[in-house]
This record gives structure tokens, C-alpha cells and sequence, in this order.
């Protein structure tokens, strides 16, 4: 018989990997002619970054770095430099997703926010460094502050949409482990 613990990880990537793709698709799509003064979210960041934070098991490393890869060639930034970042924020995320479990929402978020904004500044800063051209620094922090503001919606729809939430504290893993 199939275990119903593997089927619904296996569900739960799955669904990951297509919001990721559709994502990406969606960012691809020629909507508009005429840039917008204000930046909007990175919508994938802000996904990948909630799932790490409710459910780690869902979103693994090998799931991560090729999905931000993919978005890396997709929208031809240097190709490994912002897939190498979040990948080094939602891990600082999963190693201390056992010590955030019972924090309030708010810290939660705080938390989540000083990741993002630490991911965009290093990636900045390497960019700087590499003297790779780049947009001037008030749209990549208008990008991130937006990246931020979408968190809260983004833990709403994934909470009513896709059933993601924390781990209770007595819950256990596959293996019976506590969590």
C-alpha cells in the first residue's frame, strides 16, 4: 500500500514545482509594454520562503536550487548568484524552524523580512563587485519592501488554498520523529 505520508509530500512538492513554473510563466508573459514605477514582489521568493517556514519537508534543497536556477537563466541574472542566496536564506529558515514554530506571527515576519532584505543587499553587493550593470539600489529595496508586504498574503493563500501550516509541536515526521 502507499504510504499517506510520502503521497502527500510527494503532492505537496508537485504542487510547489507547478506554482513555481506557473510563476515563472506568468513572469515571462509580455503583459505590459511600459515598466511600472513601482516594482512588485518576487512572488517566488515570498512562496518558497512561507512554505520553508510552515512545512520544510515540502520545499527540499533539491527542489530549491533548481527552480531558482531555472529563474536565474529565465530572466538572465547571473546564472547561480540569486539561486545560491535564497537557497542560504531558506536554509538559515529550515535550521531554525524548530525554535520559530511557536513564535508569533509578527516575529515571524520580521524575521523573514531581515532574510529578504539580506538576500537582496548581498546580491547587490556581489553584483557591485563583479561590476555587473544593475538597477539603481531604490528599486531593489522598493522590490524587497514589496517582497515583504506580500509575506502576510502570501501565508494567507497558502494557509486556505493549499492547506500549509506549522507543525505542531508534539506532531510527528515520516520516520517518527518528534518535530
Amino acid at each position: 500500500m502507499v504510504d499517506p505520508i510520502f503521497t502527500s509530500r510527494f503532492a505537496h512538492r508537485s504542487l510547489f514545482v507547478g506554482l513555481a513554473m506557473l510563476i515563472l510563466f506568468v513572469r515571462l508573459l509580455p503583459l505590459t509594454a511600459v515598466p511600472g514605477r513601482w516594482p512588485g514582489p518576487d512572488v517566488l521568493l515570498c512562496l518558497t520562503l512561507v512554505w520553508v517556514q510552515r512545512r520544510p519537508e515540502y520545499v527540499p534543497v533539491l527542489i530549491v536550487a533548481p527552480v531558482f536556477l531555472i529563474d536565474d537563466l529565465l530572466t538572465m541574472r547571473p546564472p547561480g548568484l540569486w539561486a545560491l542566496l535564497v537557497l542560504t536564506g531558506t536554509e538559515f529558515l529550515r535550521s531554525r524552524e524548530s525554535d520559530f514554530r511557536d513564535l508569533p506571527f509578527m516575529l515571524e515576519w520580521a524575521v523573514t523580512s531581515g532574510v529578504i532584505l539580506a538576500i537582496a543587499v548581498i546580491n547587490r553587493l556581489v553584483l557591485a563587485i563583479l561590476v555587473v550593470p544593475q538597477t539603481g539600489f531604490g528599486l531593489t529595496l522598493l522590490q524587497a519592501l514589496s517582497t515583504i508586504a506580500a509575506y502576510p498574503v502570501m501565508v494567507l493563500v497558502s494557509h486556505f488554498a493549499f492547506g500549509l501550516r506549522k507543525a505542531a509541536t508534539g506532531e510527528v515526521d515520516a520516520l517518527g520523529h518528534r518535530r
